[in-house]
């Protein structure tokens, strides 16, 4: 698992059906890096994946109350 860059973050949240620009892409890379960074000793060994496109969705989801 290595931390994705903004291009490969703005195609994963385009495949999940959320637009970003470049801008926006950019700035998600920068602050997930050190997630990737911190995981990487034990990536691959947990039960889940670390995938971006799922905060962009949960932050553009429009919640009625």
């Amino acid at each position: 698992m290595t931390k994705p860059s903004a291009k490969e973050i703005k195609a994963i949240a385009e495949t999940a059906g959320v637009t970003i620009d470049a801008e926006i892409a950019a700035r998600v890379a920068g602050s997930i890096g050190p997630a990737f960074e911190g995981f990487a000793p034990i990536a691959g060994t947990l039960p889940f994946d670390l995938e971006p496109a799922s905060f962009l969705l949960a932050q553009t989801m429009k919640v009625s109350k």
